[in-house]
């Protein structure tokens, strides 16, 4: 390495601590970027590629075959079992002896014998057999179905018999999720896809289902892969500019060399950024939304959540306080899974009547005080609060609405809120409508983020009353309208960005640190203008260990983009396959 090359790439690697990870993963030598910059000069757009191949981390072919019974245990009209591996074709000739040799892809009748009983002892009469030639298969190896009669004794025995055939290698019962892991690393699947499957296999709800199905089209993927290979590409020409600069001629200036990197890394952190947020919505699919019924005592919470859910989940008594802890449900709400939370009513010690006037003989208990507590911490932690006031009869005798004012404030902190006012069958015509005007401008008009709430008007009562032939007795529908619309408003993406429903929580994870480190680079290298203004000049004025540091922060950010698909360098995935694959 030239002198004065390797004096600043010394001084720049003297500045980390020598228990850093950066300095740990120093290994590059001249003779690995001399062939760096070769490779660069006559395939600039392909250098990614080329370390793709060296770091991939592609384990050697297995030689044992595996089978595993496909479908669901228990008694069914089919059972499918599926064989994979080099032993496919011996299996099939030992179940079925003196029969020729399926065609692949084709559907055959067969009669399967025990491989020990020379042909006399029938395991199905009639089972449905299919040979896929690898390695256009779901694995990637030779495939071999048996569609079999699913009665537990017949899957049984066929189960037995199997791995008492001779083939070419071990043949064994299949460990969790082997099928897919064999598609990974043959290259069918990668982990984003795997992932996907896993979500399609335990998608609950339409939604669910919708989101997964978006995930497996393998195009999120390609776009990591994507990203990982410019940030290859760019780290290969930092690297260049580290170590050449003095004794190689460049095309470009160093200037030029720094802003080109640094306009691609700004692209992908502004892709990186859209994930992230679709991220947020998808996990809204997998794992529910969370809806936080909130208000004073009495109220009918616990009525309308018994009416949504289809179940006495609550306790309903006109006894103030009834509900202490909180109870949840959930539901699937037009293909939506819903958590519903049941809390206890918010009120003061002691309690105050609508006119302000203090109840001494109301106490506030200790379990209730908490039962307020936890409802206050589960009412901030949803993603969507119905606020539910009720019409009661004032000390006057004059109807008037129960609100609590810190159940609304609550509300209005939340993006997504209703505001319900139950028990709309105590008053009627004109005298409601003043009501619902009062309340809302003298009201909600005065809290900040409610100005514009229009209260939904039910009644848990009507609900109830089944000999209604009302089309939507009480009210009920009016609010899970607002509720579907509001669970549009949160999870829906525009049209050309359907797929990224399928970025997962893992995947999000190792975008942030990708981003992390992307940042860090742009930290490094002091943002160099894209026209090449104000950043590095064409003699590096810029200290050395900032421009090293940025490589490495390139390689770090391609790495977290390799691990997401699996195509990292060796070791970066190990620690994550066992349990993807498991699910």
């Amino acid at each position: 390495m030239h002198r004065a090359a390797a004096t600043r790439r010394v001084f720049a690697y003297s500045k980390w601590p020598q228990n850093s990870v950066q300095f740990r993963h120093f290994h590059l030598t001249r003779q690995s970027l001399t062939s760096s910059v070769a490779f660069l000069k006559s395939h600039p757009r392909n250098l990614g590629c080329h370390q793709d191949l060296v770091h991939r981390r592609v384990p050697p072919k297995p030689d044992d075959t595996v089978y595993a019974l496909s479908t669901a245990e228990g008694k069914a009209g089919i059972a499918v079992i599926r064989v994979s591996g080099p032993s496919c074709r011996s299996i099939y000739h030992a179940l079925c002896p003196s029969k020729p040799s399926l065609k692949p892809r084709y559907a055959t009748i067969r009669s399967l014998y025990h491989p020990k009983s020379s042909g006399s002892e029938v395991l199905d009469a009639e089972a449905l057999v299919l040979f896929f030639p690898g390695p256009r298969t779901v694995t990637g190896d030779d495939v071999l179905e048996l569609h079999v009669h699913g009665g537990s004794a017949t899957v049984k025995a066929v189960l037995s018999a199997i791995p008492q055939c001779l083939g070419e290698g071990p043949i064994r019962y299949a460990e969790p999720g082997e099928f897919t892991k064999r598609a990974f690393f043959n290259n069918r699947l990668d982990l984003a896809q795997v992932e996907a499957l896993s979500e399609t296999l335990s998608a609950e709800t339409e939604q669910q289902r919708r989101a997964a199905v978006r995930g497996s089209s393998g195009s999120l993927g390609r776009t990591y892969d994507d990203w990982r290979q410019k940030l290859l590409r760019a780290r290969a020409e930092m690297e260049a500019l580290i170590d050449f600069s003095e004794d190689q001629h460049f095309d470009e200036s160093p200037t030029s060399f720094v802003s080109n990197i640094t306009k691609e890394v700004r692209e992908i952190l502004q892709g990186i950024h859209i994930h992230e947020r679709a991220s947020e919505r998808s996990e809204l699919l997998r794992n529910g939304i969370k809806i936080a019924l909130v208000g004073p005592p009495n109220v009918g919470k616990s009525s309308f959540m018994n009416q949504v859910v289809g179940r006495e989940a609550s306790i309903v008594s006109g006894e103030s306080g009834t509900t202490r802890d909180i109870i949840e449900a959930n539901l699937d709400i037009r293909g939506y899974l819903c958590t519903f939370a049941d809390t206890a009513g918010f009120r003061a010690a002691p309690e105050k009547d609508f006119t302000g006037s203090a109840r001494p003989e109301s106490k506030l208990g200790a379990i209730e005080e908490e039962g307020i507590r936890r409802a206050r911490v589960k009412a901030t932690q949803s993603d969507v609060i119905v606020v539910l006031t009720s019409i009661e009869t004032g000390v006057l005798g004059q109807p008037q609405i129960c609100y609590d004012l810190e159940t609304l404030r609550l509300a209005a902190n939340c993006k997504e809120r209703i505001v319900v006012v139950n028990k709309r069958d105590a008053v009627s015509g004109d005298e409601l409508r003043t009501l619902i005007q009062r309340f809302t401008e003298d009201v909600l008009s005065q809290i900040e983020g409610l100005q514009t709430a229009r209260p939904v008007l039910i009644s848990c009562k009507e609900a109830q009353d089944l000999s209604s032939d009302q089309v939507d007795p009480g009210g009920l529908r009016g609010v899970i309208e607002r509720l579907v619309f509001s669970f549009t408003n949160m999870t829906s993406l525009p049209a050309a960005m359907q797929e990224l429903h399928g970025v997962t929580e893992r995947q999000r994870q190792l975008l942030v640190k990708c981003r992390g480190h992307l940042e860090a680079y742009l930290e490094s290298v002091g943002s160099p203008d894209l026209e090449g203004g104000n950043g590095l000049d064409d003699e590096l004025q810029k200290d050395d260990a900032d421009i090293t540091m940025a490589a490495e922060h390139l390689r770090y950010a391609a790495n977290y983009l390799g691990r997401i698909t699996g195509r990292g360098e060796v070791g970066d995935v190990e620690e994550i396959l066992g349990v993807i694959f498991e699910k």
